[in-house]
């Protein structure tokens, strides 16, 4: 029986971007299914003791940015360390996300967070603004004008808030974060493990 993968991300993550395909090839490789749930993040860290980058102490600053590096090379993904638009807004991209889901289903909402990630850390764009979310939805094969209009609708909002509160219940305290098997991994550095339970 093929097994399931929650996949409790944010949008405008770095780390998001380091393991966004490699989640994918490996969905693909084990016929696992692949369940986004776009988060709030802030509210998580608000609850959970995380901080914002700009209140993280300067060393854990600096050492983000060599992981950053080493693992852009590592898995030879281009990256900005240090985008044009970051810190961003994750909110409507979020949104844009979960009515993705709700159009066409789970894998061409994927196709559509790989263009977003890209977008905000190999492309220099803002995932904040309408356009851009626009023209990268039309690009991943929806109608971008009425997914945008549909990101913005109370039941979209709904939904979202639905996924941030399973990522509570879950124990979610980071992004990326996968469940497996009911078991939670934080970190696109803990997609070997994630591999491992496939297997079994």
């Amino acid at each position: 029986m093929s097994k399931t993968i929650q996949y409790f991300f944010a949008p405008q993550s770095p780390f998001v971007y380091l393991g966004h395909e490699r989640l994918l090839k490996l969905g693909a490789q084990y016929g696992a299914m692949i369940e986004p749930k776009p988060f709030d993040i802030g509210a998580v860290f608000a609850e959970t003791g995380g901080l914002p980058l700009a209140k993280r102490a300067p060393q854990r600053q600096a050492y983000r940015l060599q992981e950053l590096e080493r693992w852009s090379r590592h898995l030879g993904l281009p990256m900005n360390l240090q985008p044009k638009f970051f810190p961003v807004d994750q909110t409507p991209a979020s949104l844009l996300l979960v009515a993705a889901r709700e159009e066409k289903g789970a894998d061409q909402a994927l196709e559509l967070a790989s263009a977003i990630v890209r977008a905000v850390w190999a492309e220099d764009r803002n995932i904040a603004d309408p356009a851009t979310l626009e023209e990268l939805a039309g690009d991943a094969g929806y109608d971008g004008a009425a997914l945008l209009a549909a990101s913005r609708s109370p039941e979209t909002q709904q939904k979202y808030e639905g996924f941030t509160q399973e990522a509570r219940d879950a124990g979610v305290f980071g992004a990326p974060w996968y469940v497996v098997d009911g078991q939670g991994f934080w970190g696109q550095d803990r997609l070997d493990f994630v591999e491992r339970l496939l297997q079994a």
